[in-house]
């Protein structure tokens, strides 16, 4: 599996988000909080949602575990800020980004994350960065179906 290799220029999302861990897992419940509230983001831009994740800053994913605790985001692209609803949030993605196709039920997603961080990433000329991991729903994606289609987007920079 080889990722698109994209420079992505500024794009402004809003949503919700939550601590968690693997663990824990609570995506499920952010979803249930957001998806009621989507509509009143006034000026999205298209219909795909997004699922970011934050990682700490020292965060070493040599020693990522189940119980290491990242912020989960539910959200949508923005044409601006002007309009975010009251106890959502908002951010800027951008820059150097791996793409991944990914096809597949949510749960079974494990086996593409080890062969990019375990087998792609360390191979190849790019190093993690520390920006927003997210996941682009849109058309092809089908919640909790064997056909549905996603896009996994990887944060990375030049190892030199």
């Amino acid at each position: 599996m080889k990722p698109e290799i994209v420079t992505l220029a500024d794009k402004k999302v809003v949503g919700i988000h939550i601590s968690t861990t693997i663990a824990e897992n609570r995506t499920a419940e952010l979803w249930r909080t957001f998806m009621p509230r989507r509509k009143e983001i006034v000026n999205a831009v298209n219909a795909d949602f997004y699922s970011l994740q934050f990682f700490d800053p020292s965060a070493d994913f040599t020693t990522f575990n189940q119980f290491s605790v990242f912020d989960k985001w539910a959200a949508v692209e923005v044409s601006d800020f002007e309009q975010v609803p009251s106890a959502m949030d908002s951010c800027v993605l951008h820059g150097l980004y791996a793409v991944f196709p990914y096809k597949g039920m949510p749960q079974a997603v494990d086996p593409t994350l080890q062969y990019i961080y375990g087998a792609w990433l360390p191979a190849s000329a790019y190093v993690l960065d520390n920006r927003a991991h997210f996941a682009v729903m849109g058309s092809k994606y089908k919640n909790n179906d064997p056909d549905s289609e996603e896009d996994l987007w990887i944060p990375i920079k030049s190892k030199n």
